[in-house]
C-alpha cells in the first residue's frame, strides 16, 4: 500500500476532531450531523460516556490527536470543553504544535454547584490561556452554566467569546439542526472564507478575550 505524502494538500489540511461531552452526542446533535455531512470531521470515541473519567478521556483524546497524522482543530461540546482544557494543561502543546485551534461550545460549570455530580471529576477548571487560538460559544439560558460565568471562563482561557443567544445547552434539544452558525465559526478557525453577511451578523455578538467588542 502506498504511503500518503506528508506534504500533500490532504495531509496539511486540518482534520476536525469532534469532542463530545457527558453521555456523548446522540442522534440529532450537531456534532453527529457534522461527522455525517462534512469531510474531514471525525467524532472522538472517548468511551465511558455515562461515567466519564478525566484521565482516561485525556489519554483517548491524546491518542486521537496523534493518530491524525496531520494538523488538527478540536470542536468540543459541554464537558468536552473541560477535557480540551485539561488535555492542553497536561500535554502543554506549543502554538506550533499539531492542534491549530479549538471551538469550545457550551462548557458546563464544574466547580460550584454543577448540575450533575459526574462533572466534579473535571474540577477544578484549568486556568490560564490555552496554548492555541480558541472561540468559546455560550448561550444566555444554558442550564449547565451561567452566562456571566461563561464570559469569565472565556477570559481565563484567552478565548474569543461568542453570544449564541437563547439556545439552551446548544445541543440536540436546542433544535439547531446542523448549526450553520457553528460551521461559520469553524471556518474562521480554519482560515476559510465566510460569507460577509453572516460574518456581519455575528460581529455584534462577539467579544475579544479582554472583553472589548470585536472589530472588523
Amino acid at each position: 500500500m502506498a504511503r500518503s505524502n506528508p506534504h500533500s494538500a490532504e495531509a496539511q489540511n486540518p482534520l476536525v476532531l469532534l469532542v463530545p461531552g457527558l453521555d456523548g452526542s446522540g442522534p440529532g446533535h450537531w456534532q453527529r450531523r457534522w461527522a455525517e455531512e462534512m469531510d474531514d470531521c471525525r467524532l472522538v470515541d472517548l468511551g465511558q460516556w455515562a461515567t466519564p473519567h478525566r484521565n482516561t478521556w485525556i489519554n483517548r483524546l491524546n491518542l486521537a490527536v496523534h493518530r491524525a497524522g496531520r494538523p488538527v482543530v478540536l470542536v468540543a461540546h459541554s464537558l468536552g470543553c473541560l477535557l480540551t482544557a485539561w488535555w492542553a494543561k497536561f500535554e502543554q502543546p506549543s502554538l506550533s504544535a499539531q492542534v491549530k485551534g479549538a471551538l469550545l461550545v457550551a462548557p458546563p460549570e464544574v466547580d460550584f454547584f454543577p448540575r450533575d455530580n459526574r462533572l466534579t471529576g473535571f474540577s477544578p477548571t484549568p486556568g490560564g490561556p490555552l496554548p492555541f487560538p480558541t472561540i468559546l460559544v455560550a448561550s444566555r439560558n444554558d442550564p449547565w452554566i451561567g452566562f456571566d460565568t461563561a464570559k469569565l471562563l472565556a477570559r481565563r482561557w484567552g478565548s474569543r467569546f461568542v453570544d449564541a443567544g437563547n439556545a439552551g445547552h446548544i445541543n440536540a434539544d436546542s433544535g439547531l439542526g446542523s448549526w450553520d452558525d457553528g460551521k461559520h465559526l469553524l471556518a474562521d478557525l480554519l482560515g476559510r472564507p465566510v460569507a460577509a453577511a453572516t460574518r456581519e451578523g455575528m460581529r455584534h455578538r462577539s467579544e475579544t478575550p479582554d472583553g472589548l467588542e470585536g472589530r472588523p
